[in-house]
């Protein structure tokens, strides 16, 4: 009977002994797999050996932490590329994540979140995907849990399907994340409140009504004193998520101001994170868009001054929102484009019109500076003594210049020209301007030297009316017009005198005379 026991026993170690290697080897296969898809050069390899057929089963494994590696490997090859992505979606593995996020361990919840985010992020074709799989509710579900960390990886994921368009967040606001999103950016947890308030960005980026429903949720009234925060990472997602609630429209703009974030906000301005001072650059202009009235408390508040030295610090992209916030400011009205000229706000905006390397950024520029000087004589003289027309004009003539660029260059001379009776800066352009900007110049002169006397004579002495002779117009042209217009204002001999054909005339006389006085 010993004998027997003794052998059974050895048969059965050895049995037990094959399904020990067997799972070791599992272990080992799932975690080799893991880390190498940490390494982009690996990634092709794993693909031909259709690693995601043999990566399937293990996310059903009966060993917890051989599921949770084979979900951590699968995510890490989905997040590299949108075929890897497919691959995941190909291969049904989406219905096992989406039935184990409500069943499994903390640990394997989090991978699996993290899966469904690396697959969702590529497009939305993707995101529909995951979306289809029934993912949505598992995640919402997610957001209760009491582990801070799965908390994060379902918001995260929320976001990544939310960014994509207004149907795809549509479809996250329906299975109830918004509420609970807000209630994640209440938690102590740094990282959680960080992807709570990227994912609300992400959510009301789209449409007013998404944005509503946050605002309904009470988001901004938790996502505002946050600007405060010490944590950049956190304050660029919170900027963020203002400026996308609060550009959609005046009510919801106005929303975001009674939150009290002036003149907290523009300290962001100042900070050491590059991301923060753009994004709180970009929330100010969504704000100051909309109207007079919002424009002016962002300049009570010393807005003006600090978006002038935001856009003399900044360079390159992160320009732009403070270039247009001094536009959409100065376009309400002349007291308000004078307190942007008063703040020394023309200077910034001319360096970026001549320095900055992108014709977008340029072209905020030019209708930035044509907001300002549009308004009134004073305000157009303000930008011609600091030679902006002639930057303009520049601008307006490089052949390298964009159409769109081009455009507002254009109209902002035009719109300056017509209010500057400042002559002494338009008369150089009557030698450089083409026919088009020509006529604008001129139709200035014509109307303001009927009635200024120094001006006048200044005009004279200058050479500008010279310059006006020799102007090519053709007869019954809106530029003949001006011209008449300004030669009527002179004695007829002077205008003779400083045509261009005049000394051929006096010699013409002069040989005519000559030959008269000869005696015969």
């Amino acid at each position: 009977h010993i004998g027997i026991l003794k052998a059974r026993y050895t048969m059965s170690r050895a049995a037990l002994q094959v399904f020990e290697q067997y799972q070791k080897a599992r272990i080992q296969f799932v975690q080799t797999v893991a880390d190498l898809s940490t390494r982009p050069q690996n990634v092709e390899s794993l693909q031909n050996a259709d690693v995601m057929s043999l990566l399937r089963p293990l996310l059903l494994d009966n060993v917890p932490s051989i599921q949770q590696s084979a979900a951590l490997a699968l995510g890490r090859l989905a997040n590299y590329n949108d075929d890897l992505a497919e691959a995941v979606v190909g291969n049904g593995i989406l219905p096992q994540l989406v039935y184990s996020l409500a069943e499994k361990n903390r640990f394997y919840k989090k991978a699996a979140a993290f899966v469904l985010r690396a697959v969702a992020k590529h497009s939305p074709q993707l995101a529909q995907a995951v979306v289809d799989s029934g993912a949505l509710d598992a995640l919402v579900g997610c957001l209760e849990e009491f582990d801070p960390t799965v908390k994060e990886a379902a918001a995260w994921a929320l976001g990544y399907i939310a960014r994509h368009n207004g149907e795809l967040a549509q479809t996250v606001v329906d299975a109830g994340a918004i509420p609970l999103l807000v209630l994640c950016v209440q938690e102590p947890e740094l990282t959680l409140k960080r992807i709570s308030a990227c994912a609300l960005s992400d959510i009301c980026k789209h449409s007013p009504e998404l944005a509503q429903a946050v605002v309904d949720a009470g988001g901004v009234a938790y996502l505002a004193p946050m600007i405060q925060s010490v944590d950049g990472k956190l304050k660029r997602h919170v900027c963020a998520s203002l400026a996308q609630i609060a550009k959609h429209s005046v009510e919801l703009a106005e929303v975001v101001v009674e939150a009290e974030i002036f003149p907290k906000i523009l300290t962001c301005l100042k900070d050491v994170d590059t991301q923060v001072r753009k994004n709180s650059a970009t929330c100010i202009r969504e704000i100051a868009k909309h109207t007079p009235e919002l424009a002016r408390l962002i300049v009570n508040a010393g807005g003006v001054t600090a978006i002038v030295d935001y856009v003399n610090e900044t360079r390159g992209n992160a320009r732009l929102p403070g270039i247009m916030t001094l536009g959409y400011i100065s376009a309400f009205s002349e007291t308000l484009a004078m307190g942007v000229i008063v703040a020394k706000g023309v200077a910034p905006l001319v360096d970026a019109l001549v320095r900055e390397p992108e014709d977008h950024i340029k072209a905020a520029s030019a209708w930035s500076l044509g907001q300002i000087g549009r308004h009134s004589p004073d305000h157009a003289k303000a930008l011609a003594v600091q030679n902006v027309l002639a930057k303009l004009l520049a601008v307006y003539m490089n052949d390298e210049s964009s159409e769109d660029l081009k455009t507002k260059a254009k109209r902002a001379l035009k719109s300056v020209i017509a209010k500057c009776t400042h002559l002494e800066a338009l008369e150089p352009m009557l030698s450089e301007a083409p026919h088009n900007i020509l006529k604008y110049l001129v139709h200035q002169f014509a109307k303001v030297l009927p009635h200024n006397m120094e001006a006048r004579r200044a005009f004279v002495t200058s050479g500008g009316l010279k310059k006006i002779q020799e102007l090519q117009a053709e007869p019954g042209s809106k530029l003949r017009e001006y011209i008449d217009l300004i030669n009527v204002c002179y004695p007829e001999e002077i205008v003779r005198y400083y045509s261009p054909n005049y000394s051929q005339t006096l010699l013409d006389k002069l040989d005519g005379y000559q030959t008269q006085g000869m005696p015969s």
